[in-house]
């Protein structure tokens, strides 16, 4: 009488030829299962290393846009604090729903996405603002410190563009920085001058009963509310005043602004 197979299960599978199809599929399957495990293991292990990387590449990139703007590089040395960007909905004063800085170009793109300015409300000559706009906030222990603000407005001889930088009660203007004019050169085209910019820090913007009252003024400032003008650029500097006035007010920055003062951002 022949003797009981006593090999388990792991033994016949050991003993079976190797090219069978049986175990060619059984060790394929282990194989892939301990990859696939290996797999899960690292990356639960690596996602902390690399969104601590992908944090510390988008800080890079957005100091590094920011450092490019002049005048910025020395306002944020001196303030500190960690630099950080958000997409603001312009109307709502709120961060924008589905439209991040990586996509905020292509937002725009749209005509949908602009909006007509009453002509009674546009300071800035613009005839229409974007819905959306990139804002960039310095923080400093968690609070916000400084917000760097992109501001247009039409000039004597066309377009301007800059970035007005406001302090922490968000009515103090830290610094100007004109990234883009056309005015007439020795006259309105003097607004990219350091001695001109220079005038710009500790000028307050709004009275206590919350009134705009900044101004470029037609000589020298008499009072907080106004920088000193350019002499023989009075439309130049009529529409800096107009310009600054428009993207603090209720059409531009205003709401975004004032929730910031409430501590939202």
């Amino acid at each position: 009488m022949a003797e009981p197979d006593r090999a388990g299960p792991w033994r016949r599978f050991l003993a079976a030829p190797n090219e069978s199809r049986g175990k060619t599929i059984a060790v394929a399957f282990a194989v892939s299962a301990v990859c696939a495990v290996l797999v899960s293991v690292a990356t639960v292990t690596l996602r902390p290393i690399q969104a601590a990387n992908r944090a510390a590449e988008e800080q890079a990139r957005i100091e590094s846009l920011v450092r490019g703007i002049p005048g910025m590089a020395g306002l944020l040395e001196q303030s500190g604090g960690t630099l950080g960007t958000v997409v603001i909905d312009l109307e709502r004063g709120r961060a924008a729903d589905g439209v991040t800085p990586a996509t905020l170009e292509a937002a725009l793109a749209d005509p949908a996405n602009w909006s007509a300015i009453p002509p009674a409300e546009d300071l800035a000559d613009l005839g229409q603002r974007p819905d959306y706009a990139q804002v960039f906030l310095l923080r400093d222990g968690g609070e916000v410190s400084v917000v760097l603000l992109p501001i247009a407005g039409t000039g004597y001889n066309g377009r301007i563009d800059a970035v007005l930088a406001l302090g922490a009660d968000m009515t103090t203007i830290a610094g100007l920085s004109i990234t883009r004019q056309s005015e007439t050169p020795g006259l309105g085209a003097r607004i990219e001058e350091a001695a001109w910019l220079s005038d710009f820090p500790g000028t307050r913007t709004r009275d206590e009963a919350g009134n705009l009252r900044f101004a470029v003024a037609r000589g020298a400032a008499s009072s907080v509310y106004e920088v000193d003008g350019i002499t023989g650029a009075t439309r130049t500097s009529n529409a800096m005043t107009r310009m600054i006035r428009f993207w603090l007010g209720p059409e531009g920055y205003g709401p975004f602004l004032d929730a910031v003062r409430r501590g939202e951002f």
